[in-house]
């Protein structure tokens, strides 16, 4: 009896799992360069601050090392790539 009730439990999800569509996958890029905050925004990196350093003033160091907010045309595309 118990082995019928299994096999006909495994069969039933073996069916369901089949009608699922996929998950879809976090671009695995974006979740390193992204960050997404408590209220829903999402933060980036700046730029310029890799290399060819030593001509670079202090405090523009500075600011480029801190985080900024994704500007509002590139938002729907990065929403897209983390799944959100």
């Amino acid at each position: 009896m118990f082995i019928l009730n299994f096999e006909l439990f495994f069969c039933t999800f073996a069916a369901l799992k089949i009608t699922f569509m996929p998950k879809m996958k976090t671009n695995s890029s974006a979740k390193k360069r992204f960050k997404i905050t408590g209220s829903g925004k999402i933060m980036r990196k700046k730029a310029y601050k890799n290399h060819i350093l030593t001509k670079k003033e202090k405090d523009r160091k500075r600011r480029l090392g801190r985080m900024t907010m994704v500007h509002h045309s590139d938002l729907d595309n990065i929403k897209y790539l983390l799944c959100k």
